[in-house]
């Protein structure tokens, strides 16, 4: 796409978003500028979900989105320091009032505003807006960002939904190390990924109250096809809160068509009635075409493993929508294969809690729920756009609960 073009969308969308966006006045753009580079996104998303009163692709079950993501950035603007921006639309296009009832994700406070769902659809936020800055082997990043799973795993930004959730953070990385990358974060906000008019993606809150949230990881590749990546986390008690540790561990190793890994962390917090703990392991096979895996994992009843910025959580049997079940209290496995067909790729995937002794405090039940995923992917127009397709279903194994089925498809284009 020319830059002229690119900007002048860049700028029409900013105005007519709403949201965290204030309206901009259009000046004379040139056809190019040295240094920027320009890029983005369009989305279209549409899920619908049964229950024991609704049937699939009843409105009272679906919701969708179309969304326009674009973005802006600069290594070197002045002196070595460089520049990104992000700037998000979303609208339903006014399929709430016969195809749809809900949104994927909600762009105001649906409850301030009257639950009324037409005041939520359509609107924009800025989701990335940063400062970048390199000397010898460190660099840092400084403002509204993304956060990788990889290098942050309970506060990262999520994928799954139309647009990836973003942090209010400093970051810092070196590589003085050889085959040794440190990262050191302080997160001070974000914003939540999750489903529905409820969240709120133009709300960026403070994650710890002033304080914030601090980060150290390191992550080594010394040996060749492993690697051991280790993080923790701080944040200080606010009011009559104690402080909380978290710990966390990974070691994953790749041989080719073989690979395995193992996980395990820790909660610490004098607030919770014992250190909450978690472990995990996977292994896998890639042959050709054909992969298959196994991975099991474990968490506790003393505290909840999962995202700080989302719902999804960062073990090794996370699924589509098995998060509530195996963040807490849940022994839980799941077995998953693929496959390279008809020009994108196949998957399945089946999740079983072998063991799920949930608080009875809460009202859980000592049950045993299983969820199957069924899902295609592939990539179309010179790979510019990547379409989904994908089945999920799940079973609480509740008496009198029926099992429930969910149909997402989504599309992609990048440019």
């Amino acid at each position: 796409m020319k830059k002229t073009l690119l900007l002048s969308v860049v700028a029409s969308t900013m105005m007519m978003a709403g949201g965290d966006i204030a309206p901009v006045v259009v000046a004379p753009v040139v056809e190019e500028v040295s240094g920027w580079d320009f890029s983005g996104q369009a989305v279209v998303y549409y899920q619908t979900r049964d229950s024991a009163d609704v049937n699939l692709f009843e409105q009272e079950g679906a919701a969708a989105d179309a969304g326009i993501q674009l973005r802006a950035i600069n290594k070197d603007v002045f002196a070595g320091i460089g520049m990104g921006f992000e700037v998000n639309g979303l609208s339903t296009l006014n399929l709430e009032n016969a195809v749809v009832d809900n949104v994927m994700q909600g762009v105001g406070n649906i409850a301030a505003l009257g639950n009324d769902i037409d005041d939520v659809t359509d609107g924009g936020w800025v989701s990335q807006a940063y400062l970048t800055y390199g000397f010898g082997n460190t660099s840092l990043k400084l403002g509204r960002q993304e956060l990788p799973k990889a290098l942050s795993p309970f506060a990262f930004s999520e994928h799954w939904n139309v647009f990836a959730n973003t942090f209010d953070a400093v970051l810092i990385v070196n590589t003085d190390i050889s085959n040794t990358t440190l990262v050191g974060a302080w997160v001070a906000g974000a914003n939540h990924n999750g489903y529905g008019a409820g969240n709120n993606l133009t709300d960026f809150n403070s994650v710890n109250d002033d304080d914030g949230i601090y980060m150290l990881t390191a992550q080594n590749k010394s040996i060749d096809g492993l690697t051991l990546t280790g993080t923790g986390y701080f944040a200080a008690g606010q009011g009559n809160a104690d402080d909380t540790t978290i710990l966390w561990g990974d070691a994953k190793y790749n041989a080719g068509s073989f690979n395995v890994a193992g996980q395990v962390g820790t909660i610490m917090s004098d607030d919770l009635d014992d250190d909450a703990v978690a472990f995990g392991a996977k292994i896998g096979t890639n042959l050709g075409m054909f992969n298959a895996s196994v991975a099991y994992s474990s968490t506790d009843e003393n505290a909840a493993f999962k995202n700080k910025g989302g719902v999804k959580t960062p073990l090794y049997t996370q699924m589509i929508l098995n998060q509530g079940v195996i963040m807490h209290d849940a022994d839980y496995i799941k077995a998953a294969a693929g496959v390279k067909a008809l020009g994108g790729k196949f998957g399945i995937a089946y999740g079983y809690a072998i063991n799920n002794n949930d608080d009875d405090t809460l009202n859980r039940l000592d049950n045993n729920p299983y969820e199957l995923d069924v899902t295609y992917k592939t990539k179309v127009f010179n790979d510019s756009t990547t379409l989904f397709a994908g089945y999920v279903l799940t079973d609480a194994d509740i008496d009198g609960v029926d099992s429930r089925n969910l149909l997402r498809f989504w599309g992609r284009y990048n440019f």
